[in-house]
């Protein structure tokens, strides 16, 4: 099931600030926590990772 666009947009816009995997709220995702590993992946959120 999709994320609605304006989640999706705050998401990358919190992804652009960090170096590591963040969810929709700015915290870190736990590498256990493979939903939202998933999710973070098919929706595209990883290619804003900052590098």
């Amino acid at each position: 099931m999709p994320i609605k666009p304006e989640i999706k947009k705050s998401w990358v816009e919190l992804q652009k600030n960090n170096d590591q995997p963040v969810n929709a709220i700015g915290v870190k995702i736990s590498q256990k926590d493979q939903a939202t590993m998933k999710v973070w992946k098919e929706e595209g959120i990883d290619q804003f990772i900052k590098k």
